[in-house]
């Protein structure tokens, strides 16, 4: 397999997974999510990632996810079901169920914790290829395994059978570059495109598709890679002037964390703001309660257009 064996392309939402107050696995308000996205017009999700606390839950409930997001998508967008483990079997175990489940691909990045070398890695993805015999997408995420894939090492797995894409969250947004320019001729490159640099480097040599921490803004989100393929950068180059603009003012730089709190705590607070179903975090995440905090996330969102100011004081 390669990148031409399967079509993805465009935003991918990493969605959130919605748990109740009091910790419990929330399906339905996972369904209302990814049924929003499908009517905002996203080209697919990528669910049980990083943002949805994967970490937390147990294989059963990390299947119950994939089929649900399966069930909701109901063939409207693709969908990338996040398979990441500490061992080769348990990831073939997850992957296989998704695949069987109906998921279009699977998610796996090294495992966290063990912190493997770049041999290491190779073995890792080969064992999986072999185990899972499905579109295979690599997740480089340094912030949660220890190790970072730089272009060499992408260079290599992008020649392993079965793996047709890389989601690539590196702080590091020359090598990124520089992997996306190595690479793009045998997998799919999905990073941060959405921006004044990721438009010129669409423009001159080309890329696949971004998947973003949720989607505050919504259909413009998409909207980005429709103009993308219709040859619209000036529109491209507005949409990528405010995506500048809002990210610092509300992460720590690599993306990584929020200002105001983990992740997908201040993410699901900020959709919250937005009236998109998100639910709530299981500890060990904590919510963003701080009355300050939530009131400086209102007030970016009002200052960038997403809210309106009567929501400053909702």
């Amino acid at each position: 397999m390669n990148r031409d064996d399967v079509d993805w392309a465009g935003y991918f939402p990493a969605v959130v997974t919605p748990f109740t107050e009091s910790g419990a696995l929330d399906p339905t308000t996972m369904h209302a999510l990814i049924n929003q996205y499908a009517e905002r017009g996203m080209h697919g999700v990528a669910v049980n990632g990083t943002c949805g606390e994967w970490f937390s839950q147990s294989v059963d409930e990390r299947k119950t996810v994939a089929e649900t997001a399966v069930a909701a998508a109901a063939g409207r967008m693709r969908v990338l079901i996040g398979c990441t483990s500490n061992t080769v079997e348990n990831v073939a175990e997850l992957a296989r169920h998704a695949l069987d489940a109906g998921a279009d691909g699977v998610l796996v990045s090294p495992p966290p914790y063990i912190k493997l070398f770049p041999n290491e890695v190779v073995a890792w993805y080969e064992e999986i290829s072999a185990a899972v015999q499905g579109p295979i997408v690599v997740y480089n995420w340094p912030h949660g395994t220890g190790i970072d894939i730089d272009s060499d090492l992408a260079d290599r797995l992008a020649d392993i059978d079965s793996v047709v894409a890389i989601k690539d969250s590196t702080p590091n947004v020359d090598q990124f570059f520089e992997t996306s320019r190595r690479v793009r001729d045998r997998v799919r490159v999905f990073g941060p495109y959405m921006s004044a640099r990721g438009v010129e480097v669409l423009r001159t040599e080309g890329g696949d598709g971004t998947v973003g921490g949720g989607s505050l803004f919504g259909s413009p989100d998409p909207q980005f890679w429709e103009n993308y393929w219709a040859g619209d950068f000036d529109a491209m180059e507005r949409y990528a002037a405010v995506q500048d603009q809002l990210f610092p003012k509300l992460w720590l730089p690599g993306g990584w964390a929020g200002i105001y709190g983990g992740y997908q705590s201040q993410l699901k607070a900020l959709m919250h703001m937005l009236d998109q179903p998100a639910g709530h975090v299981r500890r060990p995440r904590l919510p963003v309660s701080d009355p300050a905090a939530l009131d400086a996330m209102r007030a970016v969102l009002v200052d960038e257009g997403l809210l309106n100011s009567t929501a400053r004081h909702a």
